[in-house]
């Protein structure tokens, strides 16, 4: 495959890659192979959580085939805790909204053949000023622990004293904290793209944020949003499908089995875009190895939505086993308008996939040729090909694909298999 790909940032990883066989302790690691999927509250409920909504939503997913589909996470973010610590220090759920407690619910999902995620905050406080967990990360790991907590997400809000410490200094406690509380805990980091984390989390992390959190928008990103990975203001800000899109076409190489770079959770199902807008949304989360992370209600969420996240080979694209990310391809790419990425998929060099988004007016045919995407090696070859969201085969090819007829913010998602 002819990806645009960066020398260094292939050395990179496979430098990480040797430190973690020869001996490597990883800290918090559990070695995630593929892209964690689940569900959480933050997007549609915000701090305004209650034991009730988890189990009905754990319970949804099991009825809706979601979980069946590679949805196993149910993450309680912010909101469950009460504001002080207990008599020993401990962070406490608040007893009126989660009246069997943490562990009580652990148990309700467990039982769903479900995993239970929590949130914590790797400064003193965290973004809603409930107790953060810096100074006391092994109590904590431990507390979690001995509930039966199976992911932690850690977020960067609330530092204060703790922003004395570089992020990488406080989110690696944690992590040593996870490896020695007894239970194998998915480390999830929530520090916004502060300081280039793909640099660095692989090392000791399952998945790290990219960008500032997500906004429920598909090209309408809230003031003062950056375009790029590489800036600076990266921290908490409404950050559009579009603009999480344009990001990751710097660093998408990075993407690698172990730790991944975590587009946000999907606004899929939250009413705020068309039926194309949101195949586009998923078919990029998929494509690049981002976390399936449902953020909408699924006990309320429209048919059209829930299908696309039940789509059965989009999934595939995200859990393949090779767990390359797909790639820009400026050269057959048109900026503002038409966007191709491709990448290939775990057979090697017999099946690919291949998107093409078209961010202008709606009617556009879209050509491309093979040889743009193919090593010569590649090229005379005969691909079957097959439109994922169409459900269809587009029959054989051998140099050019045409799409013809493609709305407005639509992405056609391909899947390449050689004869």
């Amino acid at each position: 495959m002819a990806f645009p790909e960066s020398k260094l940032k292939m050395l990179k990883n496979i430098t990480v890659i040797a430190l973690v066989a020869f001996g490597s302790p990883c800290l918090g690691k559990i070695s995630s192979a593929k892209p964690q999927m689940g569900w959480n509250t933050w997007n549609t409920f915000k701090s305004h959580i209650n034991q009730s909504l988890i189990e009905n939503t754990a319970s949804t997913l099991v009825s809706t085939g979601l979980a069946r589909a590679g949805y196993e996470y149910v993450v309680i973010d912010e909101g469950w805790q009460a504001y002080t610590r207990d008599a020993n220090g401990r962070q406490q759920a608040n007893s009126t909204t989660f009246p069997s407690g943490i562990s009580g619910v652990a148990k309700y999902i467990h039982k769903l053949s479900l995993k239970v995620g929590i949130y914590s905050d790797a400064g003193i406080y965290d973004c809603g000023f409930f107790p953060g967990s810096y100074g006391y990360e092994e109590l904590d790991a431990k507390t979690y622990a001995s509930w039966g907590v199976d992911y932690l997400k850690y977020d960067n809000c609330g530092g204060f004293q703790a922003n004395t410490l570089s992020a990488q200094e406080r989110f690696t406690i944690m992590g040593n904290s996870l490896k020695n509380s007894g239970r194998d805990i998915f480390y999830s980091l929530c520090q916004w793209g502060n300081q280039f984390p793909w640099f660095w989390a692989d090392q000791f992390s399952d998945s790290y944020r990219m960008s500032g959190d997500i906004t429920s928008s598909f090209a309408a990103d809230k003031s003062g949003v950056c375009k790029t990975a590489y800036c600076l203001n990266t921290g908490y800000a409404g950050v559009s499908v579009l603009t999480m899109i344009r990001k990751m076409r710097e660093i998408s190489g990075f993407q690698a089995p172990g730790s991944w770079a975590d587009m946000d959770m999907l606004e899929i199902g939250t009413g705020t875009m068309t039926e194309f807008e949101e195949q586009t949304h998923f078919s990029f989360w998929a494509a690049l190895k981002s976390p399936l992370i449902i953020g909408a209600d699924i006990t309320t969420i429209s048919k059209s939505s829930l299908a696309i996240l039940l789509n059965k080979d989009a999934i595939a694209i995200s859990q393949d086993n090779a767990g390359v990310a797909a790639s820009y391809l400026p050269d057959l790419s048109i900026e503002g308008s038409v966007q191709i990425w491709a990448g290939p998929l775990s057979t090697g060099n017999s099946k690919y996939v291949i998107l093409a988004l078209n961010e202008g007016q709606s009617g556009v045919n879209i050509t491309i040729p093979l040889n743009g995407i193919f090593k010569p090696e590649n090229l005379g070859a005969r691909y079957k090909a097959r439109d994922v969201w169409d459900r269809k085969n587009l029959g054989t090819i051998e140099s050019d694909i045409t799409l013809t007829n493609v709305s407005s913010h639509q992405t056609k998602l391909l899947v390449l298999s050689r004869e």
